[in-house]
């Protein structure tokens, strides 16, 4: 079984990495490591202040490196367009754009209109890579990983309205992780860039912190049980961004019981997340609400 951990990062000196939701949990514990290990990270988050303060963490631990701020509302899509241009400002590329940040348990629209969690975790992230797509390419060897989770198996996508109400939102928006995940990387085919996806198992973070309590204390209880901290928890998503024997495509997570537990390995997910015509059409519908449409 793998015991695949923070000592097999390799040397990450001169990548720029890019963290969605760096300032807490799976996130920070992401831009933490990435950063100890030499990359220029910069920390994507709704709050300025909190990723300033996230900054100042990290910077703690390591020294040496550059930790960069943007700010970005995923909720938003001029916010979205907005930070991405922060970032093509100020760098030529982007070696690692980790679709990290999520949220569960909330109802609601977004800015923009989108039921709240398909329209943060998918909508947002789908338009963020779109617009530094080419900055991704640039760098010779990119890869973007988004962070999925098990619950994905109790999502539903409609194939003929993906954008549909669904009865589980949060499961739905980590089901179209995954298959524009997939669609991603079959789109990247011709360039040395990949896409990845990642789970963190049960890990105890603030993705749950908007949920009813009769999902959020089982789940937390879950965590404890099993000493899933964040740090573990990040593990999978730092084995497909930095894992230079992961392939595009691939799907990491725990390798124990149940993907609750463990060191990370690569994983299957559902097959409703492998169907090619779905995640084609989820593609097409995901432009369409966004506006940003991808190159090709």
């Amino acid at each position: 079984m793998s015991k695949w951990s923070e000592v097999d990062i390799p040397d990450l000196t001169g990548r720029i990495a890019l963290v969605t939701g760096a300032n807490t949990g799976l996130g920070f514990e992401t831009a933490r490591a990435l950063a100890e290990h030499g990359a220029t990270v910069m920390l994507a988050c709704r709050d300025p202040g909190k990723a300033t303060d996230a900054a100042a963490r990290i910077a703690i631990r390591a020294a040496h490196a550059t930790v960069d701020t943007v700010a970005l509302d995923l909720a938003s899509l001029a916010s979205i367009r907005a930070a991405a241009e922060v970032v093509r400002s100020r760098y030529d590329q982007v070696d690692l754009l980790i679709n990290n940040a999520g949220v569960t348990g909330l109802s609601g629209t977004t800015e923009d209109g989108f039921e709240i969690q398909f329209g943060i975790n998918h909508l947002g992230h789908f338009a963020l890579t779109g617009l530094l797509l080419d900055h991704i390419v640039a760098s010779g060897a990119g890869r973007v990983v988004t962070v999925s989770s098990i619950g994905h198996r109790f999502g539903r996508i409609a194939p003929d309205d993906p954008a549909a109400s669904a009865g589980n939102a949060y499961g739905k928006s980590k089901l179209a992780n995954l298959m524009f995940t997939y669609e991603l990387d079959r789109r990247l085919a011709g360039t040395s860039a990949h896409a990845l996806a990642a789970h963190p198992g049960g890990a105890s973070t603030e993705v749950f912190r908007y949920s009813p309590a009769a999902f959020r204390l089982p789940n937390l209880a879950i965590a404890r049980l099993f000493g899933r901290t964040a740090a573990m928890g990040a593990l999978p998503t730092l084995r497909a961004a930095t894992d230079p024997t992961a392939e595009g495509g691939g799907y990491y997570g725990p390798s124990g019981l149940f993907e609750i537990r463990g060191y990370p390995d690569r994983v299957k997910s559902s097959s409703r997340s492998m169907d090619p015509d779905r995640q084609r059409r989820l593609w097409e519908v995901s432009e369409k609400l966004t506006g940003v449409h991808y190159p090709g």
